[in-house]
């Protein structure tokens, strides 16, 4: 499942924490969210920075020819950073000068809401925990623990993910091939058919964050 920018901003707002259960309506996640700051500031994007960021905020928009070889992809970077240059123009953080300075036409909550929103999309932490509760949680468990809904269907269980001894390569590899291909268990799916490149790198970071002390040899 290729998340959508809206949907992922959603699932951001929510903290990650939304799992695909078939019962549950869109539009209840949609209204779970509302008010957000994270969805505010994702429709303030919308209005206001995808002219030239564009709508993944990687830089490829309609009016980025007109900037030559400035790069107006937008990094992981501190909030104050987000908040310096989205108030004050690029010129402020020594920046492109075409970054204007909105800090006379978008109101505070608006300010606000937008760093907030860049604050999530651009950290690839948060990224791969949306990824993660999305595609993985039925076998794996919202814990990444092995508990899923679906474990008890499987002989071996899924691997308890909190405790593995693999390498970020080896992860992004068995998630990109599927399990078969790298001689574990045949469920675990070909993710690589469904999920981008940079989705994988994101939920294997994701990964990295949620290891405790490894199991005893």
């Amino acid at each position: 499942m290729k998340l959508g920018w809206i949907w992922l901003t959603v699932m951001l707002a929510l903290g990650g924490s939304v799992t695909a259960h078939a019962a549950t309506d869109s539009r209840e996640v949609v209204d779970q969210a509302r008010g957000k700051p994270v969805i505010r500031g994702g429709i303030v994007y919308k209005h206001y920075c995808t002219l030239c960021h564009g709508e993944r905020g990687d830089g490829m928009a309609r009016a980025t020819k007109l900037y030559g070889a400035v790069n107006l992809r937008i990094t992981n970077q501190p909030r104050d950073y987000y908040e310096k240059v989205v108030r004050e123009g690029g010129v402020a953080v020594d920046r492109s000068p075409f970054m204007p300075p909105w800090d006379g036409e978008l109101s505070e909550e608006q300010i606000g809401d937008v760093v907030a929103y860049l604050d999530a999309v651009t950290n690839p932490i948060r990224r791969g925990e949306v990824v993660f509760k999305s595609n993985c949680v039925l076998c794996h468990g919202v814990k990444a623990d092995g508990k899923g809904r679906a474990s008890v269907l499987y002989d071996p269980p899924p691997a308890n993910l909190t405790r593995s001894d693999k390498n970020d390569q080896y992860k992004k590899m068995i998630v990109t091939y599927g399990g078969e291909a790298m001689g574990r268990s045949p469920v675990m799916p070909i993710w690589g058919e469904q999920l981008s490149e940079q989705e994988i790198d994101d939920v294997v970071a994701y990964l990295r964050t949620i290891l405790v002390v490894p199991p005893s040899q």
